[in-house]
């Protein structure tokens, strides 16, 4: 059978699945595989201009039909202008089959309805199917409705993307990990335990099966999904029949599948002796001192101040000790679930360097950690990572891909490429963890913080380092606190840092006790704050905030009637300014061109274009002029992508080295850089991250990280929308005051502090991890299953920067992806209150919750 791909007649077997057929015999790689059960719009192309889920078609559907990728769009479609221009993308990803799609509906919409715009629900209804996991809706959106006026047309004069690579990823030349194909390449699987916790007593395969042992006889497994053993084919297909032949005899040992089983007396230990507990993995990226144990309940860990007053306090009641807060509040654990799925391609090469390619947040960190694992000089290991399709956390270190990968390619041979499928991913690629929060706030008779206690309980299976607790000794002055942080040992996957550790779960709690704190002292809730919060940064945010129709004109508590109740809640965060301080960047002339090099990787969050517009405010210099070079290890140090740490980290790097620059070519400070002459051919510097006036916090790095002075703020304004009679939320805008100082790529961090709002509804309102009591096994492993928001799901957004309070920091500027997202869920949870008058203590805001809720009010 053939059919027309672009264009051009191709052959195709029945059997074969369009997306295989385009990727994988026609390496038109921008059509990506994210779900694989056509939920999330991936993989969308065009069959006959109607687009179609080519993971989920198979060819036998479409002998004799014409077939468009997002590479047959040639390019200039209106649709792939406006989303460069609107920056209607992070980590492009899921882009080419939103592209596609959109365009789809941009002709249909132009030949009925001519130029005119349609509406924002016309744009989210043709654009149901596709998800985004880094939450660039509002731009896409944005994007889709100029696109249909006309005013991307290619006969249309066309501004300068803001984000460097925008053309390469709207077009789907981007390449990621999962789209590398070396010669003689295999395909890796990874053999994983069907128990939560067994011994293993032997690992057998057939003699012809290429078989690694990821866990050695006598191992212990201590959840379902952990990585035993690893084999290699030269299609998916076969590696997954001898997966399937590998025989791995198990003694089950007794587990503990829940918090209550954990807690009991005579439980299992996940962790009987103190050197495993040394080498447990960490759920957050903060290093641990060393903390009590007792059986499966670690802790308390914390950093309480006059914790005992703080315990009197909050035990006092009487008509002249003010009011008395107390609660538990929880929250499911939520899962990362990048689109681009944990991949890794290893090769090891005749001179004994093996060459990494990687689905990474930290090339340079990586490659230390492979040499260290397999003894090799760090010289010997090179980490590619040209494109890296989202991350939140859960790729920052040595992850099972890449042991697979390089142990396999070692036995073999040959490159092998490990990739997790969807299923892996939600049950081993990383989750934030559970917890549960018993808190009491106090105040004195003046309205006062008077004291805070907060326990906090983690849950992230065999993971340690819940911080939820500790994070709330940064906020709301220095009244006494004792704050208790407790891990919960069970055989469940592992949790892993996830965008502003600890910062949801505590803020989900304290800032609704704040609230509740404001009603029982009958104060506006803005006013506490401001009169509690000693940080002049985020003073200027309550300001603003107090400025805003919607909060001024806010409903009264619970006091409108009839099924759709709206209303409006506030809620403020900070987070730790993080670096690298030993961050580089190289910059040399090549041709006329301006090479920036550095060993950083760009996961959507703007790092090439953060060099770009730097070098090009810096140099005088057209950024046309200047090509970025990241993703590489074998570049001079830069920074991973965890903590909001890149961009206060390569900024100033970048500045430094452009000065540098100019010295070199004994260009004055107000005259721009030329590069084309004889002199400047060759010419390289170096440039480093210079130290902040007044110098940081730690007296040195630790894995890299330092915290800086000060903290990033924000104060969020959200208006939902509760329906009594079906128990939905509908979040209808969010206002966010961001307070990180100078931004370096304005649209950029727009669009990452829309996403970081757009995961906080997620965590809010839909996403919860569910996994069988019985067995451990992890149930909610698809995204039909694990729901993330989607583009209908998404409020209006406007964010507002404040700038000031930085001129200590080198670059005048902090992160702001992980403080943007961290006071969401809780202003939802004040909305909830605020329209209805019943308090949610617990994420998501299920249906049946708000139900019961208001059930037991009336």
């Amino acid at each position: 059978m053939d059919v027309t791909v672009n264009g051009s007649p191709v052959p195709a077997t029945p059997e074969t699945t369009l997306d295989q057929l385009v990727r994988d015999d026609l390496d038109l790689t921008g059509t990506k595989v994210v779900c694989g059960t056509g939920v999330c719009g991936a993989c969308t192309v065009l069959v006959d201009a109607t687009p179609t889920l080519s993971c989920v078609t198979p060819c036998a559907t479409v002998d004799g039909r014409n077939i468009t990728t997002v590479e047959g769009l040639g390019g200039d479609h209106p649709v792939q202008r406006a989303f460069a221009v609107e920056d209607a993308l992070q980590c492009g990803y899921c882009t080419p089959g939103m592209v596609v799609a959109a365009a789809s509906f941009v002709d249909r919409w132009r030949a009925e309805h001519g130029d005119t715009p349609p509406h924002r629900d016309e744009v989210t209804a043709a654009l149901a199917g596709h998800l985004c996991r880094c939450g660039a809706y509002p731009g896409i959106i944005a994007a889709v409705t100029a696109a249909c006026t006309g005013r991307y047309d290619p006969h249309r004069p066309l501004s300068p993307a803001p984000r460097t690579e925008a053309p390469a990823k709207v077009t789907g030349q981007a390449r990621y990990t999962t789209d590398i194909r070396l010669p003689n390449q295999q395909v890796g699987v990874i053999v994983r335990s069907p128990h939560a916790h067994a011994r293993i007593e032997g690992i057998k395969a057939p003699a012809d099966v290429p078989l690694v042992r990821l866990r050695s006889e006598g191992a212990t497994v201590r959840y379902v999904g952990q990585p035993v053993a690893a084999v290699a084919a030269p299609t998916d297909v076969e590696a997954r029949r001898r997966a399937a032949e590998v025989s791995v005899q198990y003694t089950p040992l007794p587990a503990v599948l829940t918090e209550e089983q954990a807690r009991a007396e005579d439980a299992p230990q996940v962790y009987p002796e103190g050197r495993q507990r040394k080498r447990a993995p960490l759920s957050s990226e903060a290093p641990q001192g060393p903390v009590p144990w007792t059986g499966n309940l670690r802790g308390p860990a914390g950093m309480s101040w006059r914790p005992t007053a703080a315990a009197r306090r909050t035990a006092a009641t009487g008509p002249d000790s003010g009011v008395l807060v107390t609660g538990s509040y929880t929250t499911s654990a939520q899962t990362h679930t990048p689109f681009e799925p944990h991949c890794c391609v290893a090769h090891w090469e005749t001179n004994g360097t093996v060459r990494l390619y990687v689905s990474t947040q930290s090339v340079r960190r990586l490659a230390r950690a492979v040499a260290r694992r397999w003894e090799l000089p760090v010289e010997r290991v090179r980490v590619h990572s040209d494109h890296v399709g989202g991350g939140f956390g859960a790729k920052a270190g040595l992850t099972s891909d890449v042991i697979a990968a390089v142990d396999l390619a070692r036995h073999t041979g040959t490159p092998v490429r490990v990739t997790l499928s969807r299923r892996e991913e939600l049950t081993d690629g990383g989750h934030r963890p559970a917890t549960r929060i018993d808190l009491a706030l106090a105040t004195d008779a003046e309205g006062g913080l008077s004291g805070l206690t907060m326990d906090s309980y983690g849950s992230g299976g065999v993971s340690v380092g819940s911080n939820a607790a500790t994070l709330a000794r940064f906020v709301y002055g220095h009244a006494p606190r004792r704050l208790r942080d407790y891990d919960v040992l069970t055989h469940h996957p592992p949790a892993t840092p996830f965008r502003g550790p600890g910062g949801p779960p505590m803020t989900w709690a304290l800032e609704q006790a704040v609230d509740e704190a404001a009603y029982s002292l009958g104060v506006d809730p803005l006013d506490l704050r401001r009169r509690w919060d000693g940080n002049p940064k985020r003073q200027r945010l309550y300001d603003w905030a107090g400025r805003l129709p919607s909060w001024r004109d806010r409903p009264t508590r619970g006091s409108r009637p009839g099924r759709l109740r709206r209303g409006v809640g506030l809620a403020c965060a900070n987070w730790l300014y993080l670096l690298d301080p030993a961050t580089r960047v190289e910059l040399s002339v090549d041709d006329g061109l301006l090479v920036a090099r550095t060993a950083t990787q760009d996961i959507g969050t703007g790092s090439r274009t953060v060099l770009v517009n730097t070098l090009a405010t810096e140099l005088g210099l057209p950024s046309e002029r200047i090509r970025v070079e990241v993703g590489d290890s074998a570049h001079t140090h830069g920074p991973a992508a965890i903590g909001s740490c890149s961009t206060p980290s390569l900024a100033p790097a970048a500045a430094d080295a452009a000065r540098r620059l100019r010295r070199a070519l004994n260009t004055p400070t107000d005259a721009p850089v030329r590069l084309d002459t004889a002199t400047a051919q060759g010419v390289s510097v170096v440039g480093r991250r210079r130290r902040d006036r007044g110098g940081y916090v730690t007296p040195f790095p630790v894995d890299g990280v330092a915290i800086g002075r000060g903290f990033a703020g924000a104060v969020l304004v959200t208006q939902v929308e509760v329906d009594t009679r079906l128990g939905t939320i509908r979040p209808l805008r969010v206002d966010c005051g961001i307070s990180a100082g100078r931004i370096h790529a304005e649209r950029l961090a727009r669009n990452q502090c829309e996403g970081g709002v757009i995961q906080g509804v997620g965590y809010a309102l839909y996403e919860q991890r569910t996994v069988d009591p019985t067995s451990g096994t992890v149930l909610s492993t698809n995204l039909d299953d694990y729901q993330i928001p989607g583009i209908a799901d998404t409020p209006e957004i406007d964010v507002h920067f404040h700038t000031d309070g930085w001129d200590h920091v080198r670059g005048g500027g902090v992160g702001l992806g992980e403080v943007s997202t961290v006071a969401v869920a809780a202003s939802i949870g004040n909305a909830v209150h605020n329209a209805t008058g019943w308090r949610p203590r617990s994420t998501p805001i299920l249906p049946e919750q708000v139900l019961h809720g208001l059930e037991e009010q009336s």
